[in-house]
């Protein structure tokens, strides 16, 4: 159903049967042909968390529960896990929960909200939750930011819950580096955060609540690697899909080498279904079956 990389490197992976995935994909298509995502199954469902080091390392089983649709799964410390929703509609009069948490066993201990339109999710192993969102979720939809309701919770564009749900940061509207659009790439790697968006595609870090950000002349990428001053850049529109850009942030911009591409190990393109994530100083790629990680090093030398 989905892939995510954790805060250790590790590969989170949520299986499902077939019916039961189907009901996790679903979508409303309206009469004018707009088609919306589910927020939540509309009948309850069964999944299993795995978790890969690279071998099987955890399983938890969710059985019998109604779970939210198009999910971002994540870690928490003592074997728990973190479920978001990408959607989450304001109808009458108040929002739907599109956050919940599960104990080692599966069992349910806590809902929230976090907001609609949510693009990434990423945990630290202390269980701060880090939060980005694409535009839907920044200037409102499924009722957010409508006469008569509030603001969009992702307004900000990237948010941090502790592990609780409770919001404790917003990146800053009116900061230096231009106020996020569309969050590109998320990369949480120890206790940092890194983000890349548009429109104007800054690369900024954010430590202890303090921002740092770097100009640069990617566009469109949507992966995100760092190993101290050295970023890479992975995707773009078109035909840059697996291209790479390696460089160094250096005084106010974002230095770069040479782009080169990303292909599988025998050479072959990357699938178009294929799952490429940054976290910290590795890139993750799900293709199919196999799941291939590169190092910061092997991406900055092609």
């Amino acid at each position: 159903m989905s892939t995510a990389a954790g805060p250790e490197g590790e590969l989170v992976v949520v299986w499902a049967s077939q019916e039961n995935a189907d009901a996790l994909t679903a979508r409303t298509v309206t009469p004018a042909g707009a088609s919306f995502a589910d927020s939540r199954t509309a009948a309850p469902v069964s999944v299993h968390v795995a978790t890969y080091r690279p071998h099987l390392a955890r399983s938890v089983s969710i059985v019998g529960q109604s779970l939210l649709a198009h999910s971002h799964v994540q870690p928490l410390p003592g074997g728990g896990v973190l479920s978001v929703g990408a959607r989450c509609r304001w109808r009458n009069g108040a929002a739907e929960p599109n956050a919940a948490i599960f104990d080692a066993d599966g069992k349910l201990l806590r809902e929230g909200v976090l907001g609609d339109g949510i693009a990434d999710v990423q945990t630290t192993l202390s269980g701060d939750i880090w939060v980005s969102y694409f535009d839907e979720g920044v200037y409102g939809n499924f009722g957010w930011g409508e006469a008569g309701s509030p603001a969009p919770i992702g307004s900000p564009g990237l948010i941090r819950f502790r592990s609780d749900l409770d919001l404790t940061w917003r990146y800053p509207y009116d900061g230096e580096f231009g106020a996020i659009s569309d969050c590109y790439a998320l990369n949480v790697t120890g206790d940092e955060a890194w983000a890349y968006y548009y429109t104007d595609f800054p690369i900024v870090r954010i430590r202890a609540a303090a921002v740092a950000g770097w100009s640069t002349e990617v566009r469109g990428a949507h992966a995100l690697v760092v190993a101290d001053d050295r970023v890479a850049l992975v995707g773009g529109y078109n035909e840059h899909r697996h291209r790479v850009v390696a460089g160094s942030i250096q005084g106010e911009a974002f230095s770069a080498d040479r782009a080169t591409r990303l292909v599988m190990p025998d050479g072959r393109p990357v699938p178009k279904t294929a799952t490429i994530l940054g976290r910290g100083s590795e890139l993750h790629v799900v293709a199919g079956p196999s799941w291939l990680k590169l190092g910061f090093e092997d991406l900055a030398t092609g």
